[in-house]
């Protein structure tokens, strides 16, 4: 099967004439996807994968992919997966293109939609869901595909084998369980910064009667108001229900730490991007000084490198994977094994368009074959966009139901690609473009 084309689209829902997603960073996000489909000289075959975008800057990421288009297109798909891990450094290292930002940036966001468009087309290849053409590949071919460069002092091609092959003990229990019990979740919809406190106390309510336990607020505009706001939630959920919090990135380290030591009354389980993704020594100096508080982070950790850095600097308590941030399934797998050696539980971000039904995928490949855990354990729920989605994802009872269809669950519907096609789809009219772009 030969890889023939790619399309790349623009695609924004605009989200914020609701104020759906906001929070102390994004007060107003459109989400948004880079979205690349892969043809191929088989009709009935083409591989789907995107990057999550807030809205502005989508242009930016669609010349990136663009960019990468001619590394990709002409090849085939066995020649692809026979050497993954050739494959994901020729984009992550093209010798022109590197130098508009080594694994990071917008070259990594683009190198992240090719990445998982690939995965979607080998496991719709193999008629496998993606988690399961995972949990059922070699040991030997999953460390194949992974690039241990900049990460061998802290885990070896070795390690991660033998690592994946301690795992092998209850594969097969563990994969029947969460097929037929489900990975735990945890809401974020009820606690976006924009949202009033009627909202917010219905929403909350809502979770519990759906069967959340795990409840994540925003924080970090004002410390009075995210006190009303978290007393109000706790006061919800009572002393058994779990409550997040997360800043994303908006305090510097002596803010992060003067917040949580007034916040900390609300008993929260985790504070999530306390400061700067970039920030390990930061982050470390936080943990220290909050603790027992837990600190999560990774959603903006732009490559394995810094989550390397991360967990040598006893720096985090909860490893947040994107699946999109950093570039793909192969990066993922990384960042996973180096979770399971530093003994930190993996609790994906999911939220944005996408990233729930990208990340359930990982949370179960996860635990069937790598942590072997659910212990502390749980994947981000965003009930938002999901009906725009082929094979969408689906939680019930407070658990993400396995996927069971091929692929990455990652294909959108024709209608919606044409609909939210920024700017001409119908859904960016000019009154409403006018309002979500202001």
């Amino acid at each position: 099967m030969r890889i023939t084309g790619l399309t790349a689209y623009d695609v924004r829902f605009p989200t914020s004439l609701s104020l759906d997603g906001s929070d102390a960073m994004h007060r107003r996000p459109d989400y948004s996807a880079a979205y690349v489909v892969l043809s191929t000289d088989d009709p009935d075959l083409s591989g789907h994968g995107l990057t999550f975008t807030n809205g502005r800057g989508t242009e930016v990421c669609l010349a990136a992919i663009r960019a990468l288009e001619p590394i990709v297109v002409g090849r085939s798909l066995e020649g692809i997966t026979g050497d993954m891990r050739a494959f994901w450094r020729s984009l992550v290292s093209d010798d022109q293109l590197r130098w508009l930002g080594p694994e990071k940036g917008v070259m990594h966001l683009a190198t992240a939609a090719i990445v998982n468009a690939v995965w979607d087309l080998w496991a719709k290849s193999a008629r496998l869901p993606l988690w399961r053409l995972l949990a059922h590949l070699p040991a030997e071919d999953l460390v194949s595909a992974i690039d241990f460069r900049y990460i061998e002092d802290a885990l070896t091609s070795e390690e991660a084998l033998d690592l994946l092959k301690q795992a092998r003990t209850g594969k097969e229990e563990r994969e029947i369980r969460i097929v037929a019990e489900g990975y735990p979740a945890y809401t974020t919809s009820a606690g976006w910064l924009g949202y009033d406190d009627a909202k917010v106390e219905s929403l909350v309510r809502r979770a519990l009667d759906d069967g959340f336990r795990h409840v994540k607020m925003k924080v970090g505009n004002d410390l009075s108001s995210d006190a009303r706001r978290a007393a109000l939630i706790r006061d919800v959920l009572g002393d058994d229900g779990v409550l997040m919090m997360d800043a994303n990135q908006v305090w510097g380290v002596e803010e992060a730490i003067a917040a949580m030591r007034v916040l900390g009354e609300y008993d929260p389980w985790w504070i999530e991007e306390p400061t700067s993704p970039d920030d390990v020594l930061g982050h470390a100096r936080v943990r220290r000084e909050i603790a027992p508080i837990r600190v999560a982070t990774g959603e903006h950790v732009m490559n394995r490198i810094i989550f390397k850095q991360l967990f040598q600097a006893d720096a985090i308590d909860v490893c947040q994977i994107d699946a999109c941030r950093v570039a793909g399934v192969n990066e993922v797998l990384a960042i996973l094994l180096l979770a399971k050696k530093f003994d930190v539980p993996v609790c994906p971000h999911a939220g944005g368009v996408g990233l729930c039904e990208y990340v359930q995928h990982l949370a179960v490949f996860d635990y069937i074959s790598v942590s072997g855990t659910l212990e502390d354990r749980v994947v981000e729920w965003v009930d938002h966009l999901h009906e725009h989605f082929r094979y969408p994802a689906v939680v019930e009872h407070g658990r993400y139901r396995v996927p069971r269809d091929a692929g990455y669950s990652i294909e959108m519907l024709p209608s919606s690609l044409d609909e939210f096609a920024f700017p001409a789809g119908r859904a960016w009219s000019e009154s409403t473009a006018e309002v979500a772009l202001s």
